[in-house]
């Protein structure tokens, strides 16, 4: 069995191998050939090389009892806390009870997924030296660490890029074991016909991620903060999150892709041949299981990874740049890194007390909304961890240069985003929840107008969706913004407080994170469950009643164990939805910090050039239009991919499945339907990710100002086609869960025209909606050092070298934007 997964995973990775060791080799001849044109170095430094991070053990706290260094390595213990509080619950769910026939299902898929990780992690290694190309370009010639030798500080920027990467790969891979681990649990635990325990697992399972996600991040930024030297930690910082959103945005994308792809392909068989879910005898269903933790689970791990990184490495960046005094700044790292530190207690505590709740409500009962003991931790959690940024806040920074008052207004500015961590789940839940009208007005649509005006009806919830959560976010961005106006400024010698403010919002979004990814995490567990019930044939096992009361002392009860798992699916379903805005909410809102960064760089600090940011100069106004185009053409392209990976998937399933005679599906079957989606999943990725890299490059080196709005409009643009595409998704998914779980209507076309709905949702919600996350985040990380290095080039060598470079680096990209249509269409006849 492991050695056709195996087989599978290379032959996806062959067909992409030749053409990206041609196009690696075209990216470093184009940016080592800008390189030898600028080899000296101008001899002044600015920029990301420049980020110099003052003496943390300047400036004491707690009343002078420790200094900020030390405040800091006790940090470290908390981490450590953290690392060992996911591996006791990771090593509980290994040790819970299982039957055999599911045991042996579950690992199958984690063996499948093993090996897709694997293939992955080669491909991202490949990607991984275009960006060494141009981080060695950027710190090695043009922007070297002041006063520090090349051949010391490159290796080690470029070290702590692929630690990055391996962070952002390694807490994917602890997310699928723990994941695979806990989807056969909780299939076993349904079969008494308590909901208590359906719920419970899943949720552990997510709180183990979450604690060690957070953990390892915090982490890795304490050892960059503390131990390397000031002079070169900041472009460590820059490397780091460049890495792991080169780590996020691909396992994001070719995971969303994969899994939808595999989605796509088994749901249809319900329609075409009239089978139950999971059937055993579709070839689909263990790519589909496959994709459920390559998509659902992979991908959020990775993404909430960088996000947690990238947010805070934009706050360190922000505080370097904007903020004049060293003593200050000092006040706010410590504070910052003290406040992430109060995520994991706030998060723990809350796990913990809404876990006593849970079970002294529902730990008996017959009955329960699997969504109520959830919502009732993220309210409690983001209301502990308010309390506890106020009273952090007070101790940290009783004064902030000679005002006494800054603590509790930067504690607001927090709150809200911490706020907003719980408010806007709950918005998400009007628009995506079983309850929700709009889902059973797609429902309501759908029995009299199909699948038609059941897709409308999405289009609708998608909408309305957009509305609300954007004028959330812009009320608390808005309240942000009115502390930031009361002395913040003249206390923290700041520039733009407002910029600051705004990304404070972002951390505070995160502000309980381990629960963000817990409730993100539980889906993929319920819908694996399911799938685990379905394929390892229990109810066919001889005697299994009797051998599961002699093994187990448990009784049995089938029928009402199926319904449990798909309720919970439901449940499931809405909370995935509910962590995707907090994510890009957070990749827009601190998309405006990193573009700071950016602004301070072309106007030295503010003084100069600042009239190019508006709309009289035409540049600046074309890149506002620009970044609309590259978004809707990324939305199409991973869906592309995704339609015609799921052709090929549904004519070879149609093709080969038998239904006759058999109980399983045959292993090359299988197989053939893993290869399928492996190869659509990197050839997509491949095209999208050279494109972007390279339209990175093009727009950089068209006009400092054009790249500035460029960015400010993928971020607003990507904003709100996430919200849509990832809210209409999730209201076709609930609707569908609606009419098989309550309406007891499975195989009716009314279930027909759901499903429908629900394949053209999968890759609204999970593939390109989802993506826009990691790909603003790094287009905007790789756009610092892109800009960079095309105002260097200009000043040194002239315009004439920087636009002819724009234009070449414009055509690769246009090449592959042209390829992920034209070269993925789905063509008759014999797959490509």
């Amino acid at each position: 069995m492991r050695t056709w997964l195996a087989t599978a995973a290379f032959q996806g990775r062959r067909v992409v191998t030749g053409f990206l060791r041609k196009t690696l080799a075209l990216a470093t001849l184009l940016t080592l050939g800008a390189a030898t044109a600028v080899a000296q170095p101008s001899g002044e430094a600015g920029g990301e090389a420049s980020l110099k991070l003052p003496d943390l053990s300047s400036v004491s706290f707690l009343n002078g009892a420790i200094d900020g260094h030390r405040l800091l390595l006790i940090g470290i213990l908390f981490c450590i806390f953290g690392l060992g509080f996911g591996m006791v619950i990771y090593m509980r769910l290994k040790n819970l009870p299982v039957h055999r026939s599911m045991r042996e299902i579950s690992e199958l898929i984690y063996e499948t997924c093993k090996t897709y990780l694997i293939t992955q992690g080669k491909f991202i290694l490949f990607l991984w030296v275009f960006i060494a190309v141009i981080i060695t370009l950027y710190f090695g010639w043009l922007k070297p660490v002041p006063g520090k030798s090349v051949a010391l500080t490159l290796p080690i920027i470029l070290l702590f890029s692929l630690v990055g990467i391996a962070g952002s790969y390694g807490v994917a891979w602890f997310g699928i074991r723990v994941n695979t681990f806990a989807n056969s649990r909780t299939a076993f635990a349904s079969l008494p016909g308590k909901p208590f325990p359906v719920y419970q697992i899943p949720l552990e399972a997510g709180m183990s991620i979450g604690m060690m996600l957070i953990s390892v991040e915090l982490l890795i930024m304490l050892i960059i903060l503390l131990f390397i030297p000031g002079d070169y930690a900041g472009p460590c910082f820059i490397g780091f999150a460049i890495g792991e959103s080169l780590g996020a945005a691909a396992l994001r994308i070719a995971g969303g892709i994969f899994t939808k792809i595999a989605d796509i392909g088994s749901d249809l068989m319900k329609i075409v041949f009239k089978i139950k879910e999971d059937d055993a005898r579709n070839p689909g269903v263990i790519a589909d299981c496959t994709g459920d933790n390559a998509g659902d689970s992979v991908g959020p791990s990775a993404d909430g990874f960088e996000t947690y990184g990238v947010t805070g490495v934009a706050l360190i960046t922000f505080i370097l740049l904007g903020v004049k005094n060293t003593d200050v700044q000092v006040q706010l790292l410590v504070w910052i890194f003290v406040m992430r530190v109060m995520m994991l207690v706030s998060s723990a505590l809350s796990y913990f007390l809404n876990a006593a709740i849970a079970k002294a409500r529902f730990g008996t009962v017959d009955e329960m909304n699997f969504e109520t003991p959830l919502t009732t931790l993220v309210w409690l959690t983001s209301i502990v961890s308010i309390a506890l940024t106020f009273l952090v806040s007070y101790f940290i920074i009783p004064g902030l240069g000679a005002d006494v008052s800054q603590w509790w207004k930067l504690a607001s500015i927090i709150s809200c985003g911490t706020l907003a961590g719980a408010l806007i789940p709950e918005l998400v839940k009007s628009f995506t929840s079983t309850e929700s009208r709009h889902v059973k007005e797609v429902v309501t649509s759908a029995e009299e107008g199909g699948a038609s005006l059941g897709i409308l009806s999405g289009f609708v919830a998608g909408n309305f969706s957009g509305y609300y959560l954007g004028l959330s976010m812009v009320l608390l961005m808005s309240i942000a913004y009115y502390f930031s106006t009361m002395g913040l400024a003249a206390a923290a010698t700041m520039l733009a407080p407002a910029v600051f403010a705004f990304g404070l919002v972002a951390f505070g979004f995160l502000g309980m994170g381990p629960v963000t990814i817990a409730v993100d995490s539980y889906g993929p567990v319920t819908d694996n469950a399911q799938s685990v019930y379905e394929l390892s044939l229990i109810e066919q096992v001889p005697n299994v009643v009797a051998e599961i009361r002699k093994d187990f002392n448990m009784s049995v009860h089938f029928e009402r164990a199926k319904h449990l798992l798909e309720a919970n699916d439901g449940a499931g379903n809405t909370f995935k939805a509910t962590a995707k805005p907090v994510l890009i909410g957070t990749a827009v809102v601190g998309a405006t910090t990193m573009i700071f960064s950016i602004i301070m760089a072309l106007t030295a600090g503010l003084t100069e050039n600042v009239d190019k940011l508006s709309l009289l100069h035409a540049p600046f106004f074309l890149g506002l239009i620009t970044g609309g185009a590259m978004i809707y053409w990324f939305t199409g392209a991973s869906t592309q991919a995704v339609t015609t990976g799921a052709y090929r998937a549904v004519e070879f399933i149609k093709a080969n499945i038998k239904l006759d005679g058999v109980v399983k599906a045959s292993v090359e079957d299988s197989k053939k339907v893993v290869e399928i989606c492996t190869r659509y999943a990197q050839k997509g990725m491949l095209n999208i990710f050279i494109a972007v890299f390279f339209g990175t490059l093009a727009f950089a080196f068209v006009e400092p100002f054009f790249f500035v709005g460029y960015l400010i409009s993928i971020a607003i643009f990507g904003l709100y086609q996430a919200i849509f595409m990832a809210n209409a998704g999730a209201a076709w998914d609930n609707a569908k869960k609606i009419v098989e779980v309550e309406m007891k209507q499975k195989g009716t076309p009314l279930h027909d025209a759901t499903v429908i709905g629900d394949t053209v949702g999968d890759p609204f919600k999970d593939t390109s909606s989802v993506a826009l996350n990691p790909v603003i985040k790094f287009t905007t990380l790789f756009g610092l050092l892109a800009v960079e290095l095309a105002v260097t080039l200009t000043r040194d060598q002239g315009a004439t070298l920087t636009n002819i470079l724009a234009l070449v680096f414009f055509l690769i990209s246009f090449f592959f934007v042209y390829r992920s249509f034209y070269g993925m269409r789905i063509r008759s006849g014999s797959a490509e």
